[in-house]
């Protein structure tokens, strides 16, 4: 199986699973990450985690599946984009637990998260200039976005190998794990999230979406409309009750 599937507790935890080939990225694991992104929209799922097996996180495409043959890259990159579109699309809190390596396609990927954790461990690259390629997969996308656009081009044009802390000072990722706790420590936070109100985060993921092309007055109007939806959720009615008993709210995704 290129890919390990489970879920617990309202979290899905997705583990790529070719460890002997640092889980490079081939039509097959790309095609079982879409199919299983796609079955997270099941309600009982509320949040999802990306992680990788063994020592790697991903290193990107899988070279030797396409070394030799005559491909069209821009057919080739459809089942790239199906997965980062459901990545963005998916309503409901995705984490990528970088645990090792993670380079070109697989920096891309990880990019495409709403929340990137990194053990200690684990290190960053483009790579994608190495082999006289352009970024793909998002990174173009993601990557100005999260560091600059003259930070981009930097690590895009001289693909430099970066450490956890590294990549946390540029705000690659968003928090760094001691490698021996590092998947005590994912879970801790992903059941925190599964354990929030569904539904608003949802709604904030959308608002964060639309929020990289929107003018200030048409993300106005998407709070607004957001916020009659969250208002009217059970959820909602049930943290400001908690709020006024002085207590945890038990909120149920909906």
């Amino acid at each position: 199986m290129t890919l390990l599937q489970r879920c617990e507790e309202g979290v899905m935890m997705l583990t790529l699973n070719r460890p002997e080939a640092l889980n490079a990225l081939t039509t097959q694991l790309l095609l079982d990450l879409a199919k299983a992104l796609e079955e997270a929209r099941d309600p009982t799922v509320r949040t999802v985690v990306i992680t990788g097996a063994g020592r790697a996180f991903c290193v990107g495409q899988d070279l030797g599946e396409i070394q030799g043959k005559e491909i069209s890259y821009k057919n080739h990159l459809q089942h790239y984009a199906l997965v980062v579109e459901r990545i963005r699309e998916l309503d409901k809190p995705v984490l990528t637990a970088v645990n090792g390596v993670a380079a070109g396609a697989g920096l891309s990927l990880a990019l495409a998260a709403d929340l990137r954790l990194a053990s200690s461990a684990s290190s960053f690259t483009t790579a994608f200039s190495r082999i006289a390629l352009v970024p793909d997969t998002g990174m173009s996308y993601f990557l100005p976005r999260l560091v600059g656009w003259s930070k981009a081009f930097d690590l895009i044009a001289f693909s430099p190998r970066l450490s956890a802390d590294e990549a946390l000072q540029l705000g690659l990722v968003d928090r760094v794990f001691a490698g021996e706790t590092f998947q005590e420590e994912v879970l801790t936070l992903a059941r925190q999230l599964a354990q929030g109100p569904t539904k608003a985060l949802g709604l904030l993921k959308q608002a964060l979406n639309k929020s990289a092309t929107a003018t200030l007055k048409e993300m106005l109007e998407c709070e607004a409309d957001f916020q009659e939806i969250a208002g009217r959720s059970r959820d909602h009615a049930e943290g400001m009750r908690a709020f006024l008993e002085k207590r945890t709210p038990t909120f149920t995704g909906e």
